[in-house]
């Protein structure tokens, strides 16, 4: 034991090889969704105790009171694509508002079997107004194409938010909120037999709660009643690129294609 010291020096290093082990999982759940920019420190501390990702981490947002009338009226319960982006229009309902070039709605076939949910614009898709048209994007078609063969058309694309954060950060429980509304109609338009969320992010939304995508991918969730196929961003793939990883996100997605088939 060192002079001073209240604890043997096994002890110490102990401590300080879990508080780099924690340190080093906390980085690596960040970099699965290609997050340029941290989101702001709380101003203060959590009423619960949580791992250090949970406390910087946007809080979740819940479901909107009253979103089940975002298109009361027009056909029933299920509206159209068409519907759902008229009512969105030039929306002004969050501070993203402001420093977006366009608005990314969403891509695809609007009665596609497989849904895929991703957390927000990029810089090419706010220029462009699609979604997944970076580099990122190319990974996911390629996948799409190559690993389930199907036409990217064939499947539909949204985020849970549809402009884009400054800098790429996570969307704010505020911003979630004001889009929540516009994704659950996208779903209920569409219809799919499962959903494909890409990342921490999207996947927490619909679960609704903070999950680990690297405990939580490929296995089965739902959301109302719709399976859900949690997988790597593909950003994550394009940091971390290794042939495990790759792999295992291809799994994913025949996973979730079968499903659709009813094979899994």
């Amino acid at each position: 034991m060192r002079a001073g010291s209240g604890a043997p020096e096994g002890e110490l290093a102990a401590e300080l090889r879990a508080a780099l082990a924690a340190s080093r999982a906390w980085l690596a759940e960040w970099l699965e969704e290609g997050v340029e920019a941290a989101p702001p420190e709380p101003s203060a501390a959590p009423a619960r105790e949580a791992p250090p990702r949970d406390v910087s981490a946007p809080a979740l947002a819940a479901p909107v009171a009253g979103q089940g009338e975002l298109l009361a009226g027009a056909r029933g319960p299920r509206p159209t694509l068409e519907e759902v982006r008229a009512r969105l229009g030039d929306c002004r309902r969050c501070p993203l508002c402001e420093g977006r070039t366009t608005i990314v709605f969403g891509d695809g076939d609007p009665d596609a079997d497989i849904l895929f949910v991703g957390e927000g614009p990029g810089a090419e898709e706010d220029k462009r107004g699609l979604p997944f048209v970076g580099r990122a994007g190319e990974l996911l078609t390629r996948m799409i194409e190559r690993g389930m063969g199907l036409p990217r058309s064939a499947v539909y694309i949204c985020n849970i938010v549809k402009c884009r954060p400054p800098g790429n950060r996570e969307p704010l429980a505020n911003e979630i909120a004001a889009c929540r509304p516009f994704l659950d109609a996208q779903i209920d338009a569409v219809a799919p037999k499962v959903i494909v969320t890409l990342g921490r992010p999207a996947t927490g939304v619909l679960l609704g709660r903070d999950v680990s995508i690297t405990r939580l991918r490929g296995t089965w969730q739902e959301y109302r009643g719709i399976p859900v196929m949690p997988t790597f961003h593909p950003a994550f793939i394009l940091r971390q690129y290794t042939e495990e990883n790759r792999r295992l996100v291809w799994q994913d997605l025949k996973t979730a294609l079968a499903r659709t088939r009813g094979e899994a």
